[in-house]
């Protein structure tokens, strides 16, 4: 028998390329550094050549050449429409609900969408480890109009319970946000590299709405802490065009500061 052959992508570049489709354009779009940016500036360079890169450090509608490494990145400031304080960026932009989409990853997500990069383990003054922290991420959870969320599955980082709630998504479910009075509605994908989650609309509870090619149900309920559920119209998604690949591995040999167009 002739084994089914292998596909000419990884699962991290189906799962950045899914994130990418899901961005539309002229949208504005607060941005995360890793993941979330990688998968934006892909989004500009194929069908969203108008989506409005926002960064935490105040760089409006940010043009980079290549992939910043940090929300510092001086390429950041340099091709910005404008360059506002962090303040500002903020009071004025994010916690009125003028971002159309904010687009975040983390340590540890659970069953109704809350993220976690402050600590792992019991304890916030001695835990296993300690991550890299808030950020803007609460924020940006709580304000902006939806929440996109890119992250790798298992049962690791996919779990029944955070154990530090950073971000809140939708806090122990229902209408909890709506009780803290949050602006935006929450999140509404997490984009992973075995499939794309959704809220269930009363629960709140993440559902798994669909599948990346080659990747089973049963592949997706070992990857996760909780007892996934699946949508009853399950579907598959598309897998990349030569198009994506291309401009996604050209974006990708930019990290080191090269622009795009000097890679052969």
């Amino acid at each position: 028998m002739s084994s089914r052959p292998e596909p000419d992508w990884t699962a991290e570049e189906m799962m950045t390329v899914a994130a990418a489709r899901a961005l539309c354009d002229s949208a504005v779009c607060f941005v995360g550094i890793g993941l979330p940016s990688t998968a934006s500036n892909l989004a500009v360079r194929l069908h969203a050549p108008n989506l409005v890169l926002v960064y935490e450090s105040g760089t409006l509608g940010a043009k980079p050449e290549f992939l910043p490494l940090s929300i510092g990145d001086g390429i950041l400031a340099e091709t910005a429409d404008a360059v506002v304080g962090v303040v500002e960026t903020f009071n004025y932009w994010l916690q009125p609900g003028r971002i159309d989409i904010g687009f975040l990853a983390g340590a540890q997500l659970d069953r109704f969408g809350n993220i976690n990069t402050t600590v792992i383990g019991d304890s916030y003054e001695t835990p296993r480890v300690r991550l890299p922290g808030a950020g803007g991420a609460p924020e940006i959870a709580a304000s902006c109009r939806e929440v996109l969320i890119i992250m790798r599955q298992s049962p690791r980082t996919f779990v029944e319970r955070v154990d530090f709630v950073t971000s809140v998504g939708y806090g122990r479910g229902g209408g909890e946000r709506d009780r803290h009075g949050f602006v935006g509605a929450g999140p509404t994908m997490v984009i992973t590299d075995i499939g794309v989650l959704e809220p269930e609309p009363k629960t709140r509870e993440l559902v798994l709405r669909r599948l990346h090619p080659g990747v089973t149900v049963e592949d997706a309920v070992a990857a996760t802490g909780w007892a996934l559920v699946a949508s009853d119209d399950l579907e598959q998604t598309p897998p990349p065009t030569a198009l994506e690949l291309t401009t996604l591995r050209e974006l990708e040999q930019t990290k080191a500061g090269r622009p795009t167009a000097n890679v052969s």
